[in-house]
């Protein structure tokens, strides 16, 4: 079943946020195997013009993903999960993510099309503060598999 491309233009508001804490930045930027004292040290994070630890740039990866979930598990779309990859991801940062920051997202559908008989779904996620201040638009491309 081919998806509704009535969705094109859906936003889907935030549903929580996301505490960034030194420990999660630790814990991503060991997953990776990035061991730069700017996720793990506050005081090289100072030095460097941080008020504290900053997250390696992937590291929104993390709440970004539970935003497309949410799209994914949308009934009403027709996306058939077991057949869907991730095509793309790309961030524009507006600034570093920082131990303290308080993140909530709010994702968009950009487009929906079909090419050589698979359909794409285009996404797009703005992640801020609680306070309002932006942190990173993210982009994503979702393609499932035709049959």
């Amino acid at each position: 079943m081919p998806l509704d491309p009535s969705f094109i233009g859906r936003t889907y508001p935030p549903t929580s946020t996301y505490e960034v804490s030194r420990a999660k930045i630790a814990e991503f930027a060991d997953a990776i195997g990035d061991d730069s004292p700017l996720y793990r040290d506050p005081a090289a994070a100072e030095a460097a013009g941080y008020p504290d630890v900053i997250a390696p740039p992937t590291f929104l990866t993390i709440i970004n993903l539970a935003s497309i979930n949410a799209i994914v598990a949308d009934p009403e779309l027709g996306l058939d999960y077991s057949r869907m990859v991730h095509g793309d991801q790309r961030f524009i940062h507006h600034r570093p993510v920082r131990a303290g920051d308080e993140l909530r997202l709010t994702t968009h559908i950009d487009d929906i099309f079909v090419r050589a008989g698979n359909d794409f779904l285009s996404v797009h996620a703005d992640i801020e503060t609680v306070e309002g201040e932006p942190v990173c638009t993210t982009h994503a491309q979702l393609v499932v598999r035709g049959e």
